[in-house]
């Protein structure tokens, strides 16, 4: 038979269990690698656990506005979380500017030389891949890029859309685009792809993942607490780890 004194800890210690709750993120593909091994890690400190839902950001916000419960979400772009926030979908105090990311040109390892931005307009690039510029956050980063280098009406009749960016790079990894547009922390994961080219932050779009509590959060103190260890300093290491750059202070 179990003792008193076990009977008494456990006792104690039912507050705490069931207080645990399961806090539920919104999350843009980009940072799927990341924010599991976070969770991992949050998860393992608090008690609480962390569940993720993967996909482009533009997706995710749709779903959002549709319905779909969550409590927080972390997109890819200010634009999605505009989005949401015209609409009275978040709490806006609890926005933050939370990380940042640069984009690279990809190729296979074999792949065509691309020294500058102008080759992907060459023979050796018939297709590119990239998110779905009219909607995902990576390919309109990607498109404002091409704009800038005045290429854009030359490539975009060899653009392979995908619905993220991880769709993107899958596109090249599998050999059905000769190169594509994505962030620097996606190159960095696949082993079937090479960096042809880096396009340095102060030439390319700003890029700035956001994050914020949802207004109809059923977790809200929760998530409040997770929004709040995001910007320290394990959080920090994690990101820094997977080649984010931290924003928030």
């Amino acid at each position: 038979m179990p003792s008193v004194k076990s009977i008494l800890v456990a006792f104690l210690l039912l507050p705490l269990i069931s207080a645990a709750e399961e806090i539920t993120v919104f999350a843009a593909a980009s940072l799927t690698q990341v924010l599991q091994e976070a969770g991992e890690i949050y998860g393992r400190n608090t008690g609480d656990t962390v569940v993720f839902n993967f996909a482009g950001s533009n997706t995710l916000a749709r779903q959002i506005e549709a319905g779909a419960p969550a409590d927080v979400f972390l997109s890819a772009d200010t634009r999605q979380m505009d989005r949401l926030a015209l609409k009275k979908l978040i709490v806006e105090e609890t926005r933050k500017s939370l990380l940042g990311n640069t984009l690279v040109v990809v190729t296979s390892p074999d792949g065509p030389a691309i020294e500058a931005a102008g080759d992907l307009a060459g023979g050796a690039v018939r297709r590119l891949a990239l998110g779905n510029p009219q909607a995902v956050p990576a390919g309109v980063y990607a498109k404002a890029w091409l704009e800038s280098q005045h290429l854009w009406a030359a490539l975009s009749s060899k653009v392979v859309p995908g619905e993220n960016v991880r769709a993107a790079l899958g596109f090249v990894e599998s050999g059905n685009a000769e190169a594509g547009i994505v962030y620097k922390t996606d190159a960095a994961i696949s082993d079937k792809v090479k960096v042809a080219l880096e396009i340095p932050a102060d030439e390319g779009p700003e890029i700035v993942y956001p994050v914020a509590l949802l207004s109809d959060s059923r977790h809200a103190e929760s998530a409040r607490r997770f929004l709040k260890w995001l910007e320290g300093g394990a959080a920090r290491v994690t990101f820094e780890k997977f080649g984010f750059t931290v924003l928030a202070e």
